[in-house]
Formats: structure tokens, C-alpha cells, sequence
């Protein structure tokens, strides 16, 4: 029989529902897990065990006072941007190194509502505005798959725990990628949901106004679902937020063969990709015609300007705002006092001309959707690179910038889409990750679909810490 730290988020839930098994068990038996991997990942950066057993023992409560709850028991992470009442939350920065927050973020709140327990906090890059989980405050994350390896970001540390089985979910946070490629990095499924359906803060200002959701991570599809439907919900106190109008992902049957489905190996946009990481991609393409579905080789008609991270400077220039002030004190990481250099630097015009280019993203996205249900494309146009650097110096066979490794996400942030990262299989003995992408408010297709290729590629291999 499974340890309990090896359990999938619904077989714990439906467990401890049972009575078959305590939540104070399955807590214990991840806080054994993360004391035996987590010295060689610096992926949970915080911990309390015996708040984590008060979590379960409440749980356990519920529970034999005849309670239901969905996530019972199942054991949990939290991203270092999100905030827990009463733990240390600093955003990997020294600036905030001290902070305690005062309140829980409000999927935080309904997450122990409906019974999981937070096991730990997870390291991410500062402000969470990097492609790899590092920082001065709390080191750098390392993959389970090879410790010399990045994880990517800025959600590394809730992808390396996950996948090292210390959590069977995390809850991250999304604004260009930061939950699909990471999670795509180290095998695991990552679910950006239509921006406003689950609800944000109280929490931190947000240096990517308007582009920030909340991220839901797993090691299967059905997981990553229960988590999305748990978390579906409105309220005032978030500007953006949006009651949902489906709530319910058919994850068993097979998405309707009538489905238009398009496939895009560089969105349009010339972007880079490994060769192998290609071959890999267009292999499971194949098997989904094979399947009986209709792809067509198709891109959304991007405005003019639409390339590498076209709205990266909205991000410089939130961080200028945010954060200038401790980047002329030295506190930050040079990477991202270099980011707040480059938005001192943009113009009001600047700004005014990308929020318009924002604007005709999202009908170029609209209009795409209206000829089609889904579009495949890649998540992460190469494998993991080693944890000294931002990114890799090269992919395609051609001289990578910074952000070459991001180009396939951020867009569908723009757009305020659904996009789910779903495992595609191996290359050079690591994960890579096919992205689906919806129309707005399809999240459950996005699901569905995410949960059939999930069938056609078959079992993964673990990450190879997963056996220590």
C-alpha cells in the first residue's frame, strides 16, 4: 500500500471522508517527506509542524462530527506571494522579509474551509516576476528531477515539492506563465483559469496589474479539477472577480470529436523551440488525430508588435512603482533592480500604447475563438537549464534572450484565458509540457481536454526523488 504522502489529493479527500484514514496521519506522513527531500530542493521555505497537525486534528474533527468536505485532509502548499494569517510571507524579498500577514487570501480561506491542510510555504522568485525560483532571502530551488537543474518560476518551489510528493496540490499564482511552465518543467499539470473566476487577494499589490490569477498545480488532471472547482467563487473585495457559469469538468468521457481544435508550434509569432521538444509535441498531436479529432495547423492573427513577452514592460513599470524605492536601497535582486531600471525609463505614452495593445490582443484571442474550441500549443518551447542561469543561451538552434524560454504563456494572460499545462511526455530524459488553451469562461473543455491527453500519453515516469 501507498505511503500517505504518495496519495492523489481526491483518493486522501475521499480517505478521510471515510474514515479510513485520519488527516493527522497524512499530515505526519508529508512532514516526514519534506524533512527527508526538502534539504537538497529549497522548495518549502517554511514550515510549522505542529500548526499544520492543528489544521489536521480540526479536520479530523469536522470530520467525525459528520462534516463532508471536499478536500479533506489533503495536504497542501502555498506560493511565498500568497497570503497565510499568521506566517511569514515575504514574496522572496528582503523587503518583506519581516512580514506577517494579518489575514488569509481568500482562496487560502476556502481552501481550509473545505478541509486541506497547508503544510508549508514554497519559494518563488521576488515579486514572483522571474522565469527561475530564486532569491536573497531564501536561496535558490533546485528540480527534483536533477538538483542542478531550475525548476523554472517564479512557482518553482510549489512544483519541486509537489513533484517530490511533500503536497499533493499547491496554490500558486499565474500573471505570464509562472504555474504552466514550471509545472510543465517538472511533470506535473498547471491550470491558469479565466481571469476574475477564482478571486485574488487581500494580498499584495501587483506589479502585473490585472494579469494575476490564482494557479492550481497537481500531479493529474482530476487533482488540478477538484482544486479549480473548489476554488470557483466571487467576491467584492476583488475588483476583477466574476461568478462562474460552469463549474463542473466531465473528466471521464472522452471531449466530443466535433471539437475545433487548432495546433500552433510558435503561435504565430516565429517563436523559437528545440527540435526535440517539437518532434515530442507533434508525436501526441498525432496520436489525438489518430483519436478521431480534426487539428488544423492555425495561430490567432496577432496585432502588430506581438513577439517575445510583447507587454513586458507593463511589469518593469509596476515594479518601478512597487518597489523603487528599496531598489535604490540595494535590497533587491540585481535581476529585478535591472527590470525597475528599464521602467523607470518608459514613458506614459509607452504605457498608454501597450494597455492599447493589450486591447487588440485580446480581439485577435476572441476572434481566433471564434472559428475554434481549442488551441494546442507548446508550454515551454525547451527542457530544464541549470539553476545559475536565467535561461537557456540557446533554443531552436538560435541565440536565446531572457525570456525565451516564457514566449508561449503570457499571452493568454492578455487575453484572460483558460490554459492548462498537461504532461506530453520526455525529452533528454526530462518533462515537457503541451499547453491547451480555451475560450474565456472554458475552463472545463480546457479540462476535459487537458484530462484526455492526460489518457493517450499513459503514466510518467516520477521524478527521480520520488523514490528516495
Amino acid at each position: 500500500m501507498s505511503e500517505a504522502w504518495q496519495l492523489g489529493a481526491a483518493e486522501v479527500a475521499a480517505r478521510v471522508n471515510a474514515r479510513n484514514t485520519g488527516a493527522q496521519e497524512v499530515a505526519r506522513s508529508v512532514l516526514k517527506r519534506l524533512d527527508a527531500v526538502n534539504p537538497q530542493l529549497n522548495a518549502v521555505i517554511q514550515h510549522d509542524a505542529d500548526w499544520t497537525l492543528s489544521l489536521a486534528r480540526e479536520v479530523d474533527r469536522r470530520v467525525a462530527a459528520g462534516e463532508h468536505l471536499p478536500l479533506a485532509g489533503v495536504p497542501l502548499t502555498v506560493k511565498d506571494n500568497i497570503w497565510v494569517q499568521g506566517r511569514r510571507i515575504a514574496q522572496g524579498s528582503l523587503v518583506f522579509k519581516d512580514f506577517t500577514a494579518p489575514t488569509h487570501a481568500w482562496a487560502v480561506q476556502r481552501l481550509l474551509d473545505q478541509g486541506a491542510v497547508i503544510v508549508g510555504i514554497t519559494n518563488c522568485s521576488e515579486f514572483a516576476c522571474k522565469g527561475v525560483s530564486n532569491n536573497r532571502v531564501y536561496g535558490i530551488t533546485r528540480s527534483p528531477w536533477d538538483p542542478r537543474l531550475t525548476p523554472g518560476g517564479s512557482s518553482g518551489g510549489a512544483v519541486s515539492a509537489t513533484a517530490a510528493g511533500i503536497g499533493a496540490l499547491a496554490l500558486a499564482t499565474d500573471a505570464g506563465g509562472s504555474t504552466r511552465r514550471p509545472a510543465a518543467h517538472t511533470g506535473l499539470v498547471g491550470m491558469k483559469p479565466t481571469f476574475g473566476l477564482i478571486p485574488c487577494g487581500p494580498g499584495f499589490d501587483e506589479p502585473n496589474f490585472g494579469l494575476s490569477v490564482m494557479g492550481q498545480i497537481g500531479r493529474n488532471v482530476a487533482d488540478v479539477a477538484l482544486m479549480w472547482q473548489q476554488l470557483l467563487g466571487h467576491s467584492h473585495g476583488d475588483w476583477g472577480s466574476q461568478k462562474p457559469a460552469s463549474t463542473h469538468a466531465d473528466l471521464h468521457s472522452p471531449p466530443p470529436r466535433s471539437l475545433r481544435i487548432a495546433w500552433s508550434a510558435d503561435l504565430g509569432c516565429g517563436f523559437a523551440i528545440d527540435s526535440d521538444v517539437l518532434a515530442r509535441l507533434e508525436a501526441l498531436v498525432r496520436q489525438l488525430q489518430a483519436d478521431g479529432y480534426t487539428i488544423e495547423q492555425a495561430a490567432p492573427l496577432w496585432p502588430d508588435g506581438v513577439r517575445e513577452y510583447p507587454l513586458l514592460k507593463l511589469q518593469q513599470a509596476g515594479l518601478a512603482a512597487l518597489h523603487g524605492k528599496a531598489r535604490d536601497e540595494g535590497l533587491l535582486d540585481p535581476d529585478i533592480a535591472a527590470q525597475i531600471d528599464l521602467g523607470r525609463q518608459h514613458s506614459a505614452e509607452d504605457i498608454a500604447r501597450l494597455l492599447i495593445l493589450r486591447e487588440h490582443i485580446y480581439a485577435a484571442y476572441a476572434a481566433f475563438f471564434d472559428r475554434y474550441d481549442l488551441l494546442l500549443c507548446p508550454t515551454t518551447p525547451t527542457v530544464s537549464w541549470p539553476v545559475e542561469q536565467l535561461g537557456p543561451a540557446e533554443i531552436g538552434g538560435v541565440p536565446a534572450g531572457p525570456r525565451g524560454h516564457a514566449v508561449f504563456t503570457p499571452l493568454f494572460n492578455y487575453a484572460q484565458a483558460p490554459a492548462c499545462s498537461v504532461p506530453a511526455g520526455m525529452v533528454r530524459g526530462l518533462p515537457v509540457g503541451m499547453q491547451i488553451v480555451g475560450r474565456r469562461y472554458g475552463d472545463a473543455g480546457v479540462l476535459e481536454m487537458a484530462a484526455h491527453l492526460e489518457r493517450l500519453t499513459g503514466p510518467l515516469p516520477k521524478a527521480p526523488v520520488w523514490s528516495e
